[in-house]
């Protein structure tokens, strides 16, 4: 499959196939790096890696992925470039896109990223915006396929916000992979219409089933259940209203055992805060899968630039 020269901006662009495709060359793209193998996919690259907002996982991820696979990163903050403040994201896009081969971007708006894709003329990944977050959800599923062997008829549920990057991500994600989806969360954070739409549409065609619920019960037979932050980054101003809207759907041992299941497992894309979206305790059982997700941030973004970018 020939993904070269491909932006990776939001999984709307990428067909079940594609997707599969990435996540098959990441496991393969791991177990090389276990064997202490890397590669040179990426000999004589540049990336440039663009953080309006800080990372921990995504800036690791980027840096490790690149170097294991001969290219050179080079980390731009918010401070260090004029990125929509002295010079206009088009103009920036087209200075970055002369001189480096790919452009990640983590920040705010999904236009800007966007932008970026358009105007640069090398491919673009989309790492994090206020919208999407697409190579989070390719980490968790590699990490549900390490665990459970497949993707197609599984059941996920995510609890709390749930208009939030990761769930509108998970949602696209799960109907094109045929995974059940339901977002648990109260009807104030509900996703937007439109894009549940689409994702219907997405659903019909893989088989999967789309719930969007405020009742408990959803998260009966549910595979994985998936929580994340109460608060976006910039939205720390409404930590209390959130917290009072969304204290009924901690993730915690009662809602657990409402799964009715024995090998249900619980995914958090990162940072937690212990004792909002999920006890500490129950983090701390699911302790070991959740480092592995965040472990396959780093191979599954080494997927999407060797396939978009490297010579394979």
């Amino acid at each position: 499959m020939n993904l070269k020269g491909r932006s990776f901006l939001t999984l709307k662009d990428y067909t079940a196939e594609e997707i599969e495709y990435l996540l098959e060359m990441a496991a393969e793209l791991k177990s090389k790096k276990k064997q202490g193998k890397t590669g040179n996919s990426l000999k004589g690259k540049n990336i440039a890696l663009i953080f309006e907002k800080p990372s921990t996982r995504t800036r690791c991820a980027f840096t490790v992925a690149c170097i294991d696979e001969g290219g050179h990163p080079e980390y731009l903050s918010k401070d260090d470039i004029q990125l929509g403040h002295k010079e206009s994201v088009e103009d920036t896009a087209r200075v970055l896109g002369r001189m480096f081969d790919g452009i990640e971007f983590r920040g705010f708006k999904q236009e800007t990223v966007e932008n970026l894709a358009k105007y640069s003329g090398v491919p673009v990944w989309n790492v994090l915006t206020d919208s999407y977050h697409p190579t989070q959800i390719l980490a968790d599923f590699l990490t549900i396929k390490e665990r459970f062997g497949k993707l197609k008829g599984l059941k996920l549920v995510f609890v709390g916000d749930g208009r939030n990057n990761i769930a509108n991500s998970l949602m696209i994600g799960c109907s094109k992979m045929g995974i059940d989806y339901s977002i648990l969360a109260p009807k104030a954070l509900w996703p937007d219409e439109e894009l549940k739409k689409l994702c219907l549409e997405y659903a019909a065609e893989s088989g999967a089933a789309l719930c969007i619920t405020d009742e408990i019960d959803a998260v009966a037979g549910a595979d994985v259940l998936y929580t994340d932050v109460w608060c976006s980054m910039g939205e720390e101003n409404l930590a209390d209203e959130r917290i009072g809207l969304l204290r009924p759907y901690q993730v915690n041992s009662d809602l657990l055992a409402r799964t009715g299941k024995e090998n249900t497992i619980l995914l958090h894309c990162l940072p937690a805060v212990k004792g909002n979206e999920v006890t500490e305790e129950v983090f701390e059982r699911f302790a070991d899968v959740i480092f592995d997700e965040a472990e396959n941030r780093m191979h599954t973004i080494k997927a999407v630039m060797v396939a978009t970018l490297g010579e394979i």
